[in-house]
């Protein structure tokens, strides 16, 4: 009867270290966003019931499980224009092609960006194959937007230089 009841008591401990851990990184919360600045970003979420915090002088942080994850959007693009666009090479180091299919004089233009949203270039596409200098430009992700007549975007692009 002794072995039993021990057998018992530790299939049951057992049981629930194991129900412990494999629900050990979820956490239900009511709210949570990113926040970013000069000095970096934040994930953050709201009523979290297990967390701990760290105070010091300049500061406190509670931290808790946190997950990362990235959101891609998948969807058609649709343009009046009959057209085909390309950037190559990607990356590049010192100069990138635009290269538009069944070009026909469209009032075309690009729009090269930074990571800050800043205007970096804006020129107007004038022939099928535009060349663009990037020489000038340190190594970083830049994202390239192509734009019709009324600044309608028709394309766009990331670009990675070396």
């Amino acid at each position: 009867m002794k072995k039993n009841k021990f057998k018992l008591i530790v299939t049951t401990v057992t049981g629930l270290l194991w129900v412990g851990l494999v629900h050990s990184q979820e956490s239900v919360n009511v709210s949570g966003g990113n926040a970013s600045g000069v000095g970096g970003s934040v994930a953050y979420s709201l009523g979290q019931v297990v967390f701990t915090t760290n105070v010091d002088t300049t500061g406190s942080v509670s931290q808790g499980v946190q997950q990362t994850y990235n959101i891609n959007e998948v969807g058609v693009q649709e343009t009046e224009l009959n057209i085909s666009l390309s950037v190559f090479p990607n990356p590049t180091d010192d100069k990138l092609i635009l290269k538009i299919n069944k070009y026909n004089n469209n009032k075309l233009s690009y729009q090269l960006y930074d990571m800050k949203g800043r205007l970096l270039m804006n020129d107007q596409i004038r022939t099928q194959r535009t060349q663009i200098n990037t020489t000038s430009l340190p190594p970083a992700l830049y994202f390239m937007n192509v734009v019709d007549r009324e600044n309608r975007e028709v394309q766009s692009f990331k670009i990675v230089k070396n």
